[in-house]
């Protein structure tokens, strides 16, 4: 029997062809496949039965999951962050998928490729620390210029760190990549601020942009936990940003004080609002562009990735193409027409 069930595992996912990726799961599906495990918890059924919620991933996306029978002979022991093979069927409960996994064993080493089970940004990572060191080498205030290359280009470490890193847990940029993603994206939306209204100081408001989450480093843990850290939990991104940013600014000789703090000012108040986390509110129009770059940025990615996994879980739209009520909007979605 062990066997057999190796011999199932390995062919199941001996090649990325052959795996059966959470993103094609459809109702009815039968499933044989290896998955890493993001969450376990064990929850009780109204009758007072023991069962346990897991979330399966792969790189692209997760899934619900239920072993409705833990005790069974079938389901072997196993943890989080462990890639466990499953036998299961996919059934569609409030508009989503979910796996039903009669069968659950912690998968051999040698069986599976651990890049198929991280979401991946869509820019190559290259192209994007490109990008990063273009919009370094255009900040020409000298002061800024050097903060942003001690922070960003001579520390190896954090820059790799960096590049790889997630922006979040799960509501925008949560992948792999995703943290350069986003932060590239607001960068250039505050150029375009810059462009548009000429009193912005856009070498400020530039190195703002490229400094306002590096705090999400120490604030997630790496793939494939990508969790919140402790120090994440007690501080939050923005004051560990804060506190990296003025501690650069310190080993840079005669970097004016008055400069240091409307930088420190424009990362305290990225969130815009005292409710959104943000220490302090805007009180600089660089500090202001921020903060509207930020959101824009964060809004558009949720609603793009709410919309995008709406069609991979196979919730169609009602005849009017409305997709439903989500929460992180705050608004029912409904997919724009194609005009084309």
């Amino acid at each position: 029997m062990e066997f057999n069930e190796f011999f199932r595992e390995q062919n199941a996912s001996a090649s990325n062809g052959g795996m059966r990726f959470i993103e094609s799961f459809y109702d009815g599906m039968r499933v044989a496949d290896i998955y890493l495990v993001k969450t376990k918890n064990a929850a009780l059924t109204k009758n007072g039965k023991e069962y346990l919620n897991v979330t399966l991933q792969d790189r692209t996306g997760q899934v619900d999951a239920k072993v409705w029978e833990p005790n069974s002979p079938g389901i072997a022991e196993f943890d989080v962050l462990d890639y466990v093979y499953v036998e299961g069927n996919v059934t569609v409960y409030n508009g989503s998928n979910q796996l039903s996994i009669q069968r659950l064993r912690v998968a051999k080493e040698g069986s599976f490729d651990p890049k198929n089970y991280l979401p991946v940004s869509g820019r190559p990572i290259p192209e994007m620390d490109q990008e990063l060191q273009q919009m370094i080498k255009s900040v020409k205030n000298p002061y800024l210029n050097k903060l942003l290359n001690m922070i960003f280009l001579e520390n190896e470490g954090f820059h790799k760190e960096f590049m790889q890193h997630s922006a979040a847990k799960s509501v925008h940029h949560g992948y792999v990549g995703g943290l350069a993603e986003h932060t590239l994206s607001v960068a250039a939306i505050c150029d375009f601020y810059a462009k548009h209204y000429p009193d912005l100081h856009r070498d400020l408001l530039i190195t703002a942009a490229l400094c306002h989450d590096i705090g999400k480093v120490q604030e997630l843990t790496a793939f494939p936990r990508n969790d919140y850290s402790d120090v994440g939990q007690l501080i939050g991104h923005i004051v560990i940003g804060y506190q990296a940013v003025i501690n650069t600014a310190k080993k840079i000789p005669d970097f004016p004080e008055t400069l240091a703090a409307e930088l420190g000012h424009c990362i305290l108040a990225h969130h815009g609002e005292l409710e959104y986390g943000s220490p302090k509110k805007p009180a600089l129009m660089e500090a202001m562009a921020l903060s509207f770059a930020d959101n824009v940025d964060a809004k558009l990615e949720t609603m793009r990735e709410a919309i995008a996994a709406a069609g991979k879980n196979g919730k169609a739209p009602d005849s009017n193409g409305w997709l439903g009520f989500n929460r992180l909007i705050d608004s029912n979605l409904r997919k724009t027409s194609d005009f084309s």
